[in-house]
């Protein structure tokens, strides 16, 4: 597990699916540098019970995050096939039509093993062979990315426990605040409460 806090968002180009049927095959974060923050979020799987909860919940936040200039971006080891035909699978039959933001696809779970969000790890089997031992997909994990591309804050769960939209909100506000104000944002602040300056 790393901790990436401070430090630029690791770089990657890769497939993707935009606007919820538009497939791309060099999307990076790079586009949003000195424009907008990010959201890059990572979740287990496509066509599992949990994650469209989250994902669909991102997505009834699009207002929320644009005032903010927040652009959300979300990422699973399945092929951008797999996300496409996600993406066009009615809600009501478990999928996600109606999801407008990016899609990246990680079959080779490298963004993830970049980001350190990787359920489970390469390790030496009983025959000194290297083997990969775990569920080989992402934790449930969230980077939030300033303009200049650093990592301000992340939260990773395991796969069972789920992230709060809220919060998320909450830590864009703080970020957002004590940019502008240089005031840093005790425990349970909220926008339009002081900071600490």
């Amino acid at each position: 597990m790393s901790v990436l806090v401070g430090q630029k968002a690791p770089h990657f180009e890769a497939a993707a699916i935009v606007n919820g049927t538009d497939a791309v095959t060099n999307f990076s974060l790079a586009q949003y540098l000195g424009k907008q923050y990010v959201l890059f979020f990572f979740y287990p799987a496509d066509f599992s019970a949990v994650c469209p909860t989250e994902i669909l919940a991102f997505q009834e936040l699009a207002d929320e995050f644009a005032q903010r200039n927040v652009a959300v971006v979300g990422c699973s080891g399945d092929s951008h096939f797999v996300h496409q035909r996600w993406l066009s699978t009615p809600v009501k039959e478990g999928g996600i039509q109606g999801v407008k933001y990016p899609l990246v696809a990680d079959p080779a779970k490298t963004i993830m093993q970049n980001y350190g969000i990787m359920a489970g790890d390469y390790l030496y089997n009983e025959s000194g062979e290297v083997a990969f031992q775990g569920p080989a997909m992402a934790y449930r994990a969230s980077f939030l990315i300033d303009k200049e591309g650093i990592v301000r804050h992340q939260v990773v769960n395991d796969l069972p426990l789920s992230r709060s939209t809220e919060e998320t909100l909450r830590m864009i506000d703080a970020l957002q605040h004590f940019e502008q104000y240089g005031e840093a944002c005790p425990i349970n602040w909220h926008r339009g409460d002081k900071g600490i300056g």
